[in-house]
């Protein structure tokens, strides 16, 4: 299969002994096959960018073979060779229209491939000239033979399943399946017509012709009209050359002429012809005189090998010989089909007539006073009468041909019989010929005792052959066998198998008088087996040194490349070091750097990660190339360390907290940074080595770098003074409507509800119930811990100006108690909802989570400028815990009414059908796939709700600015 990638003509003389294997070789060849499908697609589509010559015929000769392969993988009833009885062809589909419609559909994909195939050769091929009588043309022209015998085979099946899902099916249903028989009826009528006139397929096979115009599968009648066309391979006779050299041949001739074979000529028929010289002939090497032990050695060589040439004729002429009979078979069993049909239907005419004739008669006794119309009824009848009579007539006929068929049937029984007893002779001649052979050996050894291993070792060859001579004689007698059970006629063959057991028993003859001399002769061909074996054994120890060379020089090479790649991971290494330790050196407090300037090192950064990650994911599919990763991993340390230089040089910029924090991401970036560096040195971590860390690293610097920019919008002391008390008045007020809203709701649901509902009811609001009450308790608690950082101080002269002068801090809380007081309400809302029954439990869920990224934004913006020991944030940290319990209370009570709720409402598919079920079973399927698509449209649409959100909370709540100094 290699060799056929590189050289078209070898492609599509492997296709044709592929096809030739999956039509006439043992049945796991197809399934066997399948295996090396994917190889079989690749070679059709790198031969189908040639549009010119071979390449477009291996290519489509390729995908019929895949076509054919999935075909009989799909229907594992039909052989490879499609021969097929009318029963089995019934038994293939089951007895089910739907598996007989699905089966014709395959059936016109295949005859397609076919199809393709035979325009393409004769498209490729100038008619104009002789094409079927050179080299060339043949070898194009022979594939078609095995495509001739699909073909006529596919067309009949067609047929016969088109009436049969007629019988069963509305016409207009199988309108497509009559345009397309159409279609190809015409096509394939064309090209059986032209095969036909090629003088190459004449001498090989008999191509039927299609009738002139296609079947009416409209008329139920006309598929006794209809013939199967055969096939006809016709039986080739032997050489005269051949006969004639092996009967003049004469024992002590030095000069031993060729001995064509109709094996080779068989082959050159299907394959094309083959090469003029053997080029392993060595019988006139080194010009050396040959001794009376070589001629003679030569002699017995060749009388061996026209035995076995002979023995091989025998048996592929009775091979053809058993083909054509199974041929003549098919044909005898569709005219007995015919016969059969027309005899039924003569007895349903017959019967017809019979029952109508009755009817005249009682007509006629009832009718009696009316003469006139007796009188035509009686001429009626009479004509009825006459129909009858030949329809008899004909009925007989067709009795005695049946009754001839199978007198013809037990005549070739008996000359079966005379054939298996001349087989019993032949073996019993073979038997006396070992037993003479056996007795010359015994007389040989008793006279030569020096010569006695050569003598066994000579014996063993003559067995070996004896042996070979056997089982062809026991693939004749398979083949009789097969011809008994076809019941044929065997008359010529019996003929022709005499004559060849006359020369097989001569042969057999001969080999027995030879025995003596080839004793003489073993010790020079066991001289000449030794000094093979010994050039054998050195060649093999060549190979093995070299194989070995070329391991030890591979191993070599990737050693080599990892310690490149080491070398380069471990200087990355050293230069992230050294950016680290950088940062604790007196003199690096000086450096300073803009924020804007960090975020862009920071997205350089990130790109380069990218750029790494593809890097190694190359080399771990491609370890021949190193390159790349090393690029990738000197720019990564570089730019890495850049980042940690420029962080730490901004972080000298800006107030205290946030210089740490910055500092702490920064070295956090660069150990992750080593961490990578360390798993992309061992062989085997490369592979898992995961870069999300130091991405989400790098992210957060980038961040941290955003909010430190300095920010465009500035408000008025007072009015940020009042907006945090206002904003942290209306939270309160808000989270105690919410509060009084759900005990209402709760009261409400114990006045109405009953059952499951009211416990699911009850279980929601009082979570939501502990919710607000934990939420009142974090908002009290945060109003005291601003109090003591505002008592506090930090340096201000006032509330208002410690608010102003911390304005991004301000902002923060008010934003944080924005978001608590509108999550309070919509979980009110959500909860009202559920309780009537018009709410989702989703909504529900999907509040409570909201509510708790609120209180955490809260808490962070409220304990950012708090004393560590500060009594006041160990209760508000208190009062985070509880509102994280809580909230968590909301979740997992909502789950749990949903799944109360679902339980009760469970289908019953009691007084369903199955048809009813299969329906619902689609509409079901549709709607998951529709929810799917949707969930994916609402969470694109989420994140650009939330991307949306930032930004105009960015720009409204003055986001990303600078933070004033504290005075």
């Amino acid at each position: 299969m290699r060799k056929s990638q590189s050289n078209a003509v070898l492609c599509w003389k492997f296709c044709h002994v592929f096809h030739k294997l999956l039509r006439d070789g043992h049945p796991n060849v197809i399934k066997d096959s399948m295996r090396h499908k994917a190889d079989l697609n690749d070679m059709s589509r790198m031969w189908g960018h040639l549009s010119e010559g071979y390449g477009k015929l291996c290519s489509i000769y390729l995908k019929l073979l895949i076509t054919k392969m999935e075909f009989h993988i799909k229907n594992p009833r039909f052989p490879g060779n499609l021969q097929m009885s009318n029963r089995q062809l019934d038994e293939a589909g089951e007895n089910d229209v739907n598996n007989f419609f699905q089966l014709t559909v395959e059936m016109f994909d295949y005859l397609d491939c076919e199809l393709n195939l035979f325009l393409g050769v004769f498209s490729s091929l100038d008619m104009s000239r002789s094409v079927s009588v050179t080299a060339a043309g043949q070898c194009r022209l022979a594939p078609l033979i095995q495509v001739i015998l699909d073909s006529s085979h596919l067309y009949d099946y067609t047929v016969k399943l088109l009436f049969k899902l007629h019988s069963c099916l509305p016409a207009d249903t199988l309108q497509g399946h009559r345009d397309r028989f159409q279609e190809q009826f015409k096509k394939l009528k064309s090209l059986f017509y032209r095969s036909s006139n090629l003088q190459y397929f004449k001498r090989l096979i008999q191509i039927p012709q299609l009738p002139e115009n296609p079947p009416n599968f409209l008329r139920a009648s006309a598929l006794s009209e209809h013939i199967s066309p055969v096939v006809v391979i016709p039986v080739e006779s032997s050489s005269p050359e051949s006969e004639h050299v092996v009967e003049t041949e004469d024992l002590v001739d030095t000069d031993i002429p060729p001995l064509p074979s109709t094996v080779d000529t068989k082959f050159d028929d299907l394959f094309g012809t083959s090469a003029a010289t053997d080029p392993f002939n060595f019988n006139s090497q080194n010009g050396m005189r040959k001794d009376e032990k070589d001629r003679l050695i030569e002699q017995l060589t060749a009388e061996l090998q026209a035995v076995k040439e002979e023995l091989e004729s025998f048996r592929l002429e009775s091979g053809r010989l058993c083909q054509a009979l199974r041929g003549r078979v098919n044909e005898l069993e569709a005219e007995l089909a015919e016969q059969t049909h027309l005899k039924q239907q003569a007895l349903g005419e017959s019967e017809f007539l019979r029952v109508e004739l009755d009817d005249l008669r009682r007509v006629k006794e009832d009718t009696e006073k009316e003469q006139r119309s007796l009188s035509e009824i009686e001429r009626k009848a009479q004509a009825n009468e006459q129909r009858y009579t030949k329809l008899k007539e004909k009925y007989t006929e067709l009795v005695q041909s049946h009754a001839d068929l199978l007198r013809k049937n037990a005549e070739v029984t008996r000359q079966m019989t005379v054939a298996r007893a001349a087989q019993d002779e032949v073996e019993n001649v073979k038997k006396e010929m070992q037993d003479r052979l056996k007795a010359a050996q015994d007389a040989t050894s008793q006279q030569e005792k020096t010569q006695l291993e050569q003598l066994q070792a000579l014996q063993a060859e003559l067995m070996s052959s004896r042996s070979e001579l056997e089982t062809l004689k026991s693939t004749v007698t398979s083949s009789q066998q097969t011809n008994e059970q076809l019941g044929t006629r065997l008359s010529a063959l019996e003929a022709e198998k005499a004559g060849l057991m006359e020369t097989v028993s001569q042969k057999e003859a001969e080999l027995a008088s030879l025995g003596v001399e080839l004793e003489r002769v073993q010790s020079s061909l066991s001289n000449e087996r030794e000094s093979g074996v010994k050039a054998t054994e050195a060649l093999q120890n060549q190979l093995n040194e070299k194989e070995s060379r070329e391991q030890s020089l591979e191993s070599e090479l990737v050693s080599l490349r990892w310690a490149a790649l080491r070398a380069a991971l471990e200087e990355a290494g050293r230069i992230v070091q050294d950016c680290l330790n950088q940062l604790e050196d007196p003199a690096h407090i000086s450096c300073t750097s803009s924020a804007d300037y960090l975020v862009s090192r920071c997205q350089v950064a990130l790109d380069c990660v990218e750029r790494l990650q593809s890097a190694r994911d190359g080399f771990v599919s491609d370890n021949t190339d190193v390159s790349g990763l090393v690029r990738a991993v000197t720019q990564f340390a570089h730019l890495v360390g850049d980042v940690i230089m420029q962080g730490s040089a901004t972080s000298h910029m800006v107030p205290v907290e946030q210089a740490d924090a910055l500092a702490d991401y920064v070295k956090a970036c660069g150990a992750e940074a080593l961490a990578l560096l360390c798993q992309l040195k061992e062989q085997e971590s490369v592979g898992t080595a995961d870069c999300s860390r130091l991405r989400a690293a790098l992210d957060t610097v980038m961040a941290l770098g955003e909010k430190l920019r300095p920010r465009g919008l500035e408000l008025q002391q007072g009015e940020l003074g009042d907006l945090v008390e206002q904003e942290m008045s209306a939270t309160s007020a808000a989270v105690e409507s919410a509060a009084a809203r759900i005990e209402e709701m709760l009261n409400k649901s114990r006045a109405v509800d009953t059952g499951i509902k009211m416990e699911v009811n009850e279980r929601i609001l009082a979570s939501c119930t502990d919710l607000m009450q934990a939420i009142k308790v974090l908002v009290l608690s945060s109003k005291d811990l601003q109090r003591d950082i505002v008592e506090s101080g930090r340096g201000a002269a006032s509330m208002k100006e410690f608010y102003a002068k911390n304005s991004r801090w301000t902002e923060g809380l008010i934003s944080a108690s924005k978001a608590v007081g509108w999550g309070a309400t919509m979980l009110v809302d959500a909860a009202d909802q559920v309780v009537q029954g018009t709410g989702k439990f989703e909504e529900l869920m999907v509040c409570s989570h909201e509510i708790a990224a609120s209180t955490a934004q809260l808490v962070a913006a409220s304990k950012v400028k708090a004393d560590k020991d500060s009594p006041n944030l160990s209760r508000l940290r208190q009062a985070s815990k509880g509102v994280t319990q809580a909230t968590a209370g909301v979740v997992a009570s909502t789950k749990s009414g949903k799944s109360q709720i679902e339980d009760t409402e469970t289908m019953d598919f009691s007084a369903m059908t199955l048809t009813q079920i299969k329906r619902q079973e689609m509409d079901a399927q549709v709607l998951v796939l529709e929810l799917e698509t949707r969930l994916q449209k609402e969470r694109e649409r989420l994140g650009e709700l939330r991307k949306k959100h930032y930004e105009l909370a960015g720009v409204a709540e003055g986001w990303g600015g600078e933070e004033e100094g504290t005075g």
